[in-house]
């Protein structure tokens, strides 16, 4: 019974700490696609709203994170937007069509 406690406990460190690493990720790579569209990431805003099964290339099962987080183009707006990663990979993300600011 210890035993099997012990491996519970290991094993909900792991994934906390796991889940610490790709959120980092997300944030990182929800910035590079917001700053390729000329974007202001809002960093704060970022959250796993979906955890699940997928596979990656080579069959292997891996964990699929979903994260959504909000961009801003002129800092009065908001736009939502997420973010796959399966794994530590970008599977898929979408930032809707917004107009950019005119200076």
């Amino acid at each position: 019974m210890e035993i099997a406690l012990i491996v519970i406990l290991l094993a909900l460190a792991w994934f906390w700490i796991d889940s610490l690493d790709k959120r980092e990720r997300a944030v990182y790579l929800g910035g590079e696609l917001a700053s390729r569209l000329n974007l202001q990431l809002l960093d704060e805003s970022v959250v796993c709203s979906r955890i699940w099964l997928g596979r990656n290339r080579k069959g292997h099962v891996q964990l699929l994170r979903t994260y959504e987080f909000d961009v801003s183009a002129s800092g009065d707006d908001r736009l939502h937007c997420h973010l796959m990663l399966l794994g530590n990979h970008l599977g898929s993300w979408h930032i809707p069509p917004y107009l950019q600011p005119i200076n």
